[in-house]
């Protein structure tokens, strides 16, 4: 009998067999127990589509050490895994593959099959993290796995939409989106990665209606100009006093817009006098919204410019602008060319330039649930660690805008809102509805679009325990 250890040690040799017994006997299965107090984690779910990275090792670790450390203490400790859907990431995917094998789009094979399609890319590549998850040996309860889109998790999402849209609490409108023209897709703020880049403040002359000599304006992007409708200067600022309420005219387009007085414009900042375009800049949006001002769209979702670009329609938005601006130079209109470091937003998916532009979308309003999260942490019921973060928490919640929430894709929870064929009357209902309220049709179809594939985690915690059931386990 061979009783020497070997040389080398083969983790091969051992861990899967190993893994495998624990996971037969249930070493790491969880009930309620009445004589034991509870412990859970729910297991932050990753992604479908990648594989375990270094900080999914690390947090993987805290988590296993902590769930062992509670069950060796008596508890019952519940270490509780799954996996998200990631809605952009895995139909980026799926698309590809469909293109690369078929030489078909996602359109070509039309919304039931590419779902099709989808699910069987999870159920073929989808089990890769979990198996990475084993060869950790973490020690989570493979009985109660869970994904984001199964039927429970699903029936949670419909319950936890129709709750909040009866509050009031979501809204369908049209605002100023985060749009990614290469995903198709409207993106949340948290979803857009920010980075400083080297560019340029162009300033063109807007000459005065009346034949004056008009104002001078710095823009970083003049191919959102075709889509101005005023320039607002600062109340304060005596420069332009005499100004507000009189007319400037868009070069080369020959479109009379008003000089307007607002607190948006910094006076310190470029000529103190800022072009507003409603339909391509958040803040531009805001001061719109306060003057009433008329919203004209001039970049279509694919990033060519609209018919209001004149000449230039069709074209892409970085082409348009080296024209455009040749033209307005060519023409007199550009004043100086100052180099500057210009914030980029881009998607955090493809790293594209992200187009913030008007798009009818569903909405979360964020102030009211933002306040119950800001009070715990000026309270102290909520403490950071280090303590500087608060302040960045608090920045956060307190200038948060209202969340988009509906994504242009396929893949993903789809809206729960029922329009009527007939009429147009909208019904938001967990299924479709077999009258329209409003003129009695029976013809109905679904909203096309899903929600962002964090509406649903944020219900992970609850929703992979039962809810919105009154479970035993909840």
């Amino acid at each position: 009998m061979e009783k020497n250890l070997a040389k080398t040690y083969s983790p091969k040799d051992f861990e899967d067999r190993i893994y495998q017994s624990w996971e037969e006997n249930k070493a790491f299965h969880a009930e309620v127990d009445e004589n034991k107090k509870p412990f859970t984690i729910v297991m932050p779910p990753p992604n479908i589509t990648g594989q375990l990275h270094m900080g999914h090792a690390l947090d993987q670790t805290l988590q296993d050490v902590l769930t062992r450390w509670k069950r060796m203490q008596g508890y019952s400790a519940l270490w509780l895994p799954g996996t998200d859907h990631a809605s952009i990431a895995t139909e980026v995917k799926v698309v590809e593959k469909i293109r690369a094998e078929e030489g078909k789009s996602k359109e070509d094979l039309g919304r039931e099959e590419f779902l099709k399609r989808a699910w069987a890319w999870k159920e073929e590549f989808g089990g890769r993290i979990n198996k990475q998850i084993r060869k950790l040996g973490s020690s989570c309860d493979w009985d109660r796995e869970r994904f984001t889109m199964d039927e429970g998790c699903n029936k949670a999402v419909v319950e936890h939409f129709i709750r909040l849209y009866n509050k009031g609490l979501i809204y369908k409108g049209n605002r100023i989106i985060n749009w990614c023209p290469v995903c198709g897709t409207s993106l949340s703020d948290a979803e857009v990665e920010h980075e400083d880049k080297p560019g340029k403040y162009w300033y063109f002359r807007y000459p005065a209606a009346d034949g004056g000599e008009g104002i001078v304006v710095a823009t970083s992007r003049p191919e959102t100009m075709f889509g101005d409708v005023a320039i607002a200067v600062h109340p304060s600022d005596e420069r332009y006093k005499d100004m507000v309420g009189t007319n400037v005219i868009l070069p080369l387009v020959g479109r009379e817009i008003p000089i307007i007085a607002d607190q948006y414009p910094d006076p310190e900042k470029g000529t103190g006098a800022v072009k507003i375009t409603p339909s391509h800049d958040p803040n531009d949006f805001e001061v719109g919204q306060r003057h009433n001002l008329e919203q004209l769209c001039c970049i279509n979702p694919d990033a060519t410019m609209t018919d209001m670009a004149g000449k230039y329609a069709g074209m892409d938005r970085y082409e348009c602008r080296k024209a455009w601006v040749k033209d307005l130079e060519e023409a007199g209109y550009l004043v100086q060319i100052e180099e500057k470091v210009i914030p980029s937003g881009e998607c955090y998916r493809c790293h594209n330039v992200i187009e913030p532009m008007i798009s009818d979308q569903w909405f979360v309003a964020m102030e009211e649930l933002a306040k119950p999260a800001i009070e715990v942490a000026k309270n102290g019921e909520l403490t950071h660690v280090p303590d500087r973060f608060e302040k960045i928490y608090l920045h956060w919640l307190e200038e948060i805008r209202d969340w988009c929430t509906s994504r242009q894709l396929w893949w993903g929870h789809r809206i729960p809102a029922y329009y009527c064929d007939k009429c147009g009357e909208m019904v938001v209902a967990a299924e479709m509805p077999e009258v329209c309220p409003k003129c009695g049709d029976t013809h109905f179809h679904q909203d096309e679009d899903v929600l962002d594939t964090w509406f649903s985690s944020a219900l992970w915690p609850f929703s992979t325990l039962g809810w919105p059931e009154k479970t035993k386990d909840l």
